[in-house]
């Protein structure tokens, strides 16, 4: 009797073990929506019991990750091509729309107080600009008290979304930049020290005076860091603030049939702020099953996660796109 007891048992707990595996959902890569995705999983799994395991590893990381099939789903903040999407076998996304800072540790000096061109940003981070209190600096930002101290710079030390869209500002800003440097997840940086995600970069920031770095907005925010107020394309000044990220992100002009391919930086417009940049979801195309359990905890956080979005300083994504991005699941998740 005993023996028939514990035996049942032991089944019944593999049952269960076995239904919370089929319920379980892995992802990991892009820092920059890591604070968001970390919200959105523990809201779904109090309502669903359903549990979502994400992983900040870096843009690169969630690529790599994904493409080897060792997750459900890679996050990169860094758009795919349909060459390599199709390479990889892979579908693509957007989750939502954040905002890159450029963040500065510099005692006497609070946030929005310093103002930095776009090309005097990829001065500094190409090595050109070295002191705060260099004339270029100075010029614009009459009246303030610059150090006569040595800029640090803070990158990203690994395979960074965050960094592809920052250098392609950086790019877009700099003919010296484009020419010797460009774009990429991870570069051959001329000056500075490497921090670990947004995490690493947004610590180094805090504990070191005198340095200037780039983050995700919500770091910047969830950090209590200052960040520099910086130029649209037309030359406009404008701050880091949410309204600025909405008039930049307005003019995402998303397609289904590019995999919803799209660079945000040096959008038009007087209040566009110029480093917006979406985050995106990649899923295998031969795994349906569970892409529908993945795409089903996206529709939850479609349908109830804008105002966490918003809390933690991201954009939500319009309703037309997320109905499209419906439309493509359909499509293609079969």
């Amino acid at each position: 009797m005993l023996k028939r007891i514990a035996t049942a048992l032991t089944l019944a707990s593999l049952a269960l073990t076995s239904a919370a595996a089929a319920d379980k959902i892995s992802g990991a890569g892009a820092s920059f929506p890591a604070p968001l995705y970390y919200d959105w999983a523990f809201n779904y799994g109090k309502e669903t019991h359903s549990r979502v395991n994400y992983q900040s590893i870096g843009s690169g990381g969630g690529i790599k990750q994904i493409t080897n099939r060792i997750v459900d789903f890679g996050a990169s903040d860094k758009p795919l091509k349909t060459k390599e999407l199709n390479k990889a076998k892979l579908l693509q996304f957007p989750a939502v729309i954040g905002a890159i800072v450029v963040a500065y540790n510099l005692p006497g000096i609070a946030d929005e107080q310093l103002k930095l061109s776009n090309s005097i940003v990829a001065d500094i981070f190409a090595g050109k600009i070295t002191m705060w209190n260099d004339p270029a600096i100075a010029a614009e930002n009459k009246g303030l008290e610059l150090p006569n101290q040595k800029i640090i710079v803070v990158h990203r030390s690994d395979g960074s979304g965050t960094t592809y869209n920052f250098t392609y500002y950086l790019t877009k800003s700099s003919e010296n930049w484009a020419n010797n440097y460009g774009a990429g997840k991870a570069i051959d940086w001329a000056v500075g020290m490497g921090g670990k995600g947004n995490e690493g970069v947004s610590n180094l920031l805090k504990q070191t005076p005198y340095t200037i770095g780039y983050i995700e907005s919500a770091y910047k925010e969830k950090n209590h860091l200052a960040a520099a107020t910086l130029q649209t394309a037309n030359g406009k000044w404008v701050t880091a603030r949410e309204e600025n990220f909405k008039a930049a992100a307005q003019y995402a002009s998303w397609t289904k049939e590019d995999n919803f391919y799209a660079l945000l930086a040096l959008q038009p417009g007087d209040t566009s702020y110029p480093i917006v940049a979406a985050t995106f979801i990649l899923l295998p195309k031969e795994k349906p099953a569970m892409d529908k359990k993945v795409t089903a905890f996206f529709d939850y956080a479609f349908k109830k996660g804008d105002e966490s979005a918003k809390k933690l300083g991201y954009i939500p994504l319009p309703e037309s796109t997320k109905q499209m991005i419906r439309d493509y699941w359909t499509a293609n998740i079969k």
